[in-house]
């Protein structure tokens, strides 16, 4: 099938080639298989077919050093022969398949099959229809003409139906287009660099064309297939593609071949672009995959298949299917992992859609029963053949009955809700500057408890400065005056800086009059290069002089070498190498110094140790990065070794140390304030000196003399988490953690540790949800293991960006603030709504169901069900969970993990209000009668006209309902309601258009909603009791909380592995597919149910035997994730031995599983 559609898609390309070939030396096919090749094969090919890869540079017509003209024409032919740089997605799918799946649910199903058997019947006249004998035991003879319209309320159902289907396929169908935005804004928002006209340019990523000169460079995605031309050090993953885990070495005569979708980890150089978009290697993989969605799931799939297959040794798992889950979960580990809020939402809805299958099967038995022992032994009716018809009719009207209690029941608006909330906060998070990559990251980092964020870039403003600097054994406090600097030393100083940085780090002019130059690269680069032109220097003509080509060996900068270094041909054959680094690291390697007089002279360790005291720490303790910059000769022959890094990076000369400022961004000090007044520590994660780290840390705020914290360096922190045999430990992490405020000097393992270290942690009561900020390529695993990851938008590379969650694209710390805002905000939306619903589900299902089990009928009639459904559920969602956020949101502490969604206000406010309307509907069904002077509207016999009585009944439901949303406005017991109402006009305009919809339904709806129009004085009572709601909620507040300990929580999670695995790679897709999640949820959750019960009653018999305390901390931590899928999914219970075995190859999760809460 693959091939099909491959074949299909170039047929259309080979046409063209064939008028086009000539054009260039070479065609599509031919370079497509050349990149087929790897390491040797190719090069001899290259050799072989073209002679090198200039010639193929000449065939594609364009320059290696110049690039392509650029000129419109040009490109647009390119573009035709050798197809688009884009793959193209996956279709999305129709509004009629949309539809298609929402009737899918099985509420709706009955609900239709029910209705189209009612109209049958309806439809259906016996001859025995005027037999009085029949069962008129309701008595009060009907009115020929409603037997005639016996078929109105079957195809009311329907028609409800249909709007509920079209209500959620519209949802749907705007998120799909929501998320399509997003997805093309990310893919804009990507750029590469390439040479056109011999000018360096950024162009979006799908613009790039066969024949374009790029430029790559560490921590680069490549967007296209390509031939290395020129460039030093390039070291390329490609695990993403051949799924080795060895980086790979390019030069242009062993390997010259660069693939798309791999990363660049180190180095840097240029490549020639010889195949894009579904002809480079990435795009073929995805032609054959089928394109679009599944490719990006295959993606993935392929990126962490040696995870997956690492994962399946290390784990005894304990079955087939057990394993199939975690291999899915592997394979999609982001979107798999549910966020707290989804977890914790599905749990809830399960819960709920059982007790009301359970009460909605009880209501039919009862009026089943009712009647047939009713009319056939109290009456001592006979089963007359000709009064079946009738008989079947009355079934089918109760099991109507008993449908609509379950519609009621079921909230299908909890997914939808979500779904509104999370597209709405996404989009409003867009202008807060946080362009959010999946979903579920917004309303995590409402839960966040602690961020570790990057310094450089994050809380700096990223403009690097030299300010201070020490040269020919003088320390000045402000920028030299050139003139007291020696020649000599000054022009080895030059041409340190400026032959030993990328070329393609630049200062430019400022953009506009009076601003700041712009800096363009890498930015301690730039602030040395600054450095030179604030000598009144320019480094541009050495580094005209010294071509990138004629650099004769780069070590570049990695997060282990922490210096970088380039070698140089001088003109007399010998050579000369010029490093910059971390003075700490670079000084142990000088053995000289440059004096006042430009001369070299012994430099001992006695002397770097009184320089560290006298010039670094001091230049440290400003908060300044101190960089040394040194210099080595080499003499021509014999050439030395240079592969041998440690004997080359030694006995340097040191010719200046500079103190380079990041000043602090000028809004970090009160962003992170608000973060601590919210209950998130923040921590500063760095490569700097401790001495620096620790000035920046004071200066934001994050750090307060005289309080009681830790400042840790990589080694030390490394020194203290790890036993003696260099095995890093659960336990010594959490000694250290919670007082740790500053990581300096640390490296990108480091990073990593701590923030799975903290996740892991069970030290606190409350499980931590950590924040990761990260721009560079190392990051990418702290920001993977990271509850939400925030890469930046402007410094960050593209892996850190790929591994994030959030891109932050003004690269400000206070944005991170915002996303907490919104990520609370989200939280609140739904927790309102749930108070809302719920109450409308208890009152709803107990009067449909006493109303029935007394009277015979349900009270509320199924279209009228199915129409406070749908107010409650679609049009409540939309108006609650579209609050604005407040400031007042941050001036609480997180929720964390492991709170309940339903918080004990919150089950007050919900039994509070039901208590409040179930009174009044009940003394109106029984009382009512008497009270209003109209006909009573119990025991009606079948098609009998709707009856004013019922219809109070159905209206003052309605009423409550919506003061009630009101009230639901506020959760956390405030008084006052209204506070901000229009701040949201979405909320008002739903309230009224409620209200408007609400007064022609009982006007004008007549026999299909079984409405008879009401007088003003009725309707008065209506509003008049639904205002009561309004008063009632204020008495409900007065009641303090604390005193009811009897109310249970709901919806917990008591751990992130709570939700067992399994339902998990279910609900992952249903959730949002809004209703369909109860379905598979439910099979799931009975099957699982009783074995997680047997844990749980396992765990908590060891939880009470205090002297198991010690031993359980550690068990229950192993019995872990992977336990839970096997259990879930092996047929057998669970056993003692079973729950408690100690795998102890598993990841140690956090212990808090011995305080699993019960489950119902």
């Amino acid at each position: 099938m693959g091939d099909m559609t491959n074949s299909d898609f170039y047929s259309k390309n080979q046409r063209n080639e064939s008028s086009h070939g000539g054009e260039f030396g070479c065609t599509m096919e031919e370079l497509r298989s050349l990149m087929e090749l790897r390491g040797t094969e190719a090069v001899v090919k290259i050799k072989e077919t073209y002679g090198d890869t200039e010639a193929i540079c000449r065939r594609l017509k364009t320059s290696p050093v110049e690039g392509l003209p650029g000129t419109a024409p040009d490109l647009e032919k390119r573009k035709q022969i050798f197809g688009q740089n884009f793959i193209p997605p996956k279709k999305p799918k129709t509004f009629l398949q949309l539809v298609w799946e929402a009737l899918q649910d099985v509420t709706l199903i009955i609900l239709e099959i029910a209705a189209i058997i009612s109209l049958g019947l309806s439809f259906y006249h016996p001859p025995g229809e005027s037999n009085e004998g029949c069962a008129t035991a309701q008595g009060g003879a009907e009115d020929e003409g409603e037997a005639e319209a016996g078929w109105i309320e079957g195809a009311a159902i329907l028609l409800s139906v249909i709007c509920v289907v079209l209500v959620t396929a519209f949802n749907d169908w705007s998120k799909e287009k929501q998320f399509r935005g997003l997805q093309s804004r990310i893919e804009q928002e990507q750029k590469f660099t390439v040479v056109r006209a011999g000018q360096v340019v950024q162009i979006p990523v799908a613009e790039i064309v066969v024949g374009d000169i790029a430029q790559v460079k560490y921590g680069d995605l490549l967007p296209a297939d390509g031939l290395f031309i020129q460039g030093n050090d390039l070291k390329i993953d490609e695990s993403s593609l051949t799924g080795e885990s060895d980086q790979v070495r390019k030069s242009v005569d062993k390997d010259p071949m660069l693939l798309s979708g791999t990363h660049v980890m180190e180095g840097s150089g240029r490549m020639v672009v010889t195949a894009v978009g579904v002809n480079s290697q990435t795009g073929i993989i995805f032609t054959l995959l089928g394109a679009g969605g599944e490719e990006e799931e295959k993606k993935d799939k392929k990126a962490k298949q040696q995870d997956g297959a690492a994962a399946m040794e290390m784990q005894p798992l304990k079955s087939a299917e057990g394993g199939d889950a975690d291999d899915k979960k592997k394979a999609n580990m982001h979107k798999k992992e549910k966020s707290v809020l989804q977890g914790k939402l599905t749990k809830l809805a399960v819960q709920i859609g059982k007790a009301g299958l359970v009460m909605s099967a009880i209501t039919v038995i009862i009026l089943v029963l009712y009647f047939t022992v009713d009319t056939f032994v109290v009456n001592k009716k006979p089963w007359l053949p000709e009064c079946t018809p009738v008989y079947v009719q009355y079934f089918v009207k109760f099991f109507i009955i008993g449908v609509t209690v379950l519609v009621v029941a079921v909230p299908e608006g909890l997914p939808l809700a979500v779904t509104i909330s999370l597209a709405y906060s996404v989009k409003k998070m867009m202008k807060d500057n946080n362009l959010v990559r999946h979903l579920d990251a917004c309303e995590t980092m409402g839960n966040a408890t602690a961020i570790c964020s990057d310094k450089t870039g994050t809380l700096t403003t990223n403009r690097m400065t030299v300010v201070q600097a020490y040269v020919g054994d003088v320390h000045y406090k402000e920028i030299p005056d050139p003139s007291s600097i020696n020649a000599k030393t000054m022009e080895l100083l030059i041409n340190a800086i400026a032959i030993n940085s990328a070329y393609t780090t630049k200062i430019l002019p400022p953009e506009k009059e009076g601003a700041l130059p712009r800096q363009v690269g890498n930015k301690t680069e730039c602030g040395l290069l600054g450095f030179v032109l604030d000598l009144k220097q320019d480094y541009e003509p050495v580094r005209s002089q010294m071509p990138e080509e004629k650099l004769y060996k780069v070590y570049t900068f990695n997060s282990v070498r922490k210096s970088m270094s380039t070698v140089i041909k001088l003109p007399d054959e010998s050579f000369r190498m010029y490093s910059k680094g971390a003075s700490e690291i670079v000084l142990k390697k000088c053995c000289k110094i440059l004096n006042g007089a430009g001369d070299p002279r012994v430099f001992r360790p006695r002397d770097r140790d009184e320089m560290v005291k006298k010039v670094i720490e001091p230049m440290a303790c400003d908060g300044l990065r101190t960089i040394c910059v040194a210099y080595r000769d080499f003499p021509s022959s014999p050439e030395p070794d240079w592969d041998n890094e440690n004997d080359i990076l030694n006995d340097l000369t040191c010719i200046c140390v500079v103190g380079i400022e990041d000043p602090v961004r000028p809004e970090v000090p009160e962003a992170i304030r608000k973060c601590q007044r919210a209950g998130i520590t923040v921590r500063m994660v760095t490569g700097d000196n401790i001495n620096t780290a620790r000035a920046i840390a004071i200066k934001c705020g994050i750090i307060h003399p005289g309080e009681d914290f830790l400042c840790l360096e990589g080694k030390e922190f490394n020194r203290r988490i790890r036993n003696e045999k260099g095995e890093i430990e659960q336990e010594r992490i959490d000694k250290i953690w919670p007082k740790l405020r500053v990581l300096a000097r640390s490296s990108p393992t480091d990073k990593h540790t701590l923030v799975k270290g903290i996740i892991d942690s069970t030290h606190t009561e409350q499980r931590q949800v950590v924040a990761v900020t990260g721009d560079g390529t190392n990051d990418g695993p702290a920001l993977k293991k990271a509850d939400v990851g925030f890469a930046m938008g402007i410094a960050g590379t593209d892996v850190a960006k790929e591994a994030s969650d959030i891109i932050l694209t003004d690269d400000n710390f206070s944005s991170i603030v915002k996303a907490v805002m919104w990520g609370r905000n989200v939280y609140d939306s739904i927790s309102k709504f749930l108070q809302f619903q719920l109450t409308v589900n208890v009152v709803a299902v107990i009067v449909a169901f006493t109303g029935a089990c007394i009277t015979q009928d349900s009270p509320l009639k199924a279209v009228q069900m199915l129409w406070v459904n749908l107010i409650m559920d679609t049009f409540a969602s939309l108006a609650l969970a579209t609050e604005p956020p407040t400031e007042t949101l941050l001036l609480r502490k997180p929720y964390g993990r492991n709170k309940p969604l339903i918080s004990r206000t919150m089950m007050k406010n919900i039994l509070g209000h039901a208590v409040y309307q179930l009174t009044l509907i009940f003394t109106l069904l029984f009382v009512g009668e008497k009270m209003f002077q109209i006909d009573s509207g119990r025991n009606a016999p079948l098609h009998s006209p709707p009856s004013e009585h019922y219809t109070i009944i159905f209206n003052t439901f309605v009423m409550m309902q919506l003061f009630n949303e009101i009230n639901a406005r506020k959760i956390h017991g405030e008084r006052n309601v209204f506070d901000g109402i229009f701040r949201n006009p979405i909320f008002c305009t739903i309230v009224l258009g409620t209200f408007a919809i609400q007064i022609v339904i009982v006007q004008f709806g007549g026999k299909p909603f079984s409405c008879s129009p009401l007088q003003l004085d009725q309707w008065m009572w209506c509003i008049f009791i639904g205002l009561g709601e309004l008063v009632w909620g204020q008495v409900i507040a007065t009641i303090p909380t604390s005193r009811l300990k009897f109310l249970k929580e709901a919806g917990r999670l008591t751990q992130k592995e709570e939700i067992p695995e399994e339902e998990l790679n279910e609900d992952v897709e249903e959730i949002d597919h809004a209703e369909r999640e109860l379905r598979r949820g439910q099979i799931l959750w009975f099957r699982g149910l009783n074995r997680i019960q047997t844990q749980i009653e396992v765990v908590n018999t060891f939880k009470s035997g205090a002297s198991f305390q010690g031993a359980l901390r550690r068990q229950s931590s192993v019995t872990s994730q992977s336990q839970d899928v096997a259990n879930l999914s092996s047929p057998s219970r669970v056993s003692l031995s079973n729950a408690l075995s100690s795998p102890t190859s598993l990841p140690p999760a956090a212990a808090g599983h011995s305080r699993r809460e019960g489950v119902p």
